[in-house]
């Protein structure tokens, strides 16, 4: 299994959405970057969980708005 920081870059507003820099997230898969498997769902789940916002309506899933990091 791996762990996954997934830390916003910049400040963006999208559909009524404001995401602020600096906000993270970790995920657990099985080694694959979390971004790409499965639409990013378990980023945006996350997202959601954590921070109240719907990171698909926002636009965020993407590695323009997204630092994926791999920590363990």
């Amino acid at each position: 299994m791996a762990q996954w920081r997934i830390t916003t870059k910049r400040r963006k507003i999208c559909n009524g959405i404001m995401v602020e820099p600096d906000m993270t997230v970790e995920v657990v898969t099985t080694g694959v970057n979390p971004l790409t498997s499965n639409r990013g769902q378990l980023v945006a789940d996350a997202f959601m969980r954590i921070y109240g916002i719907d990171a698909v309506k926002a636009n965020i899933l993407n590695t323009s708005d997204l630092e994926v990091l791999k920590i363990k």
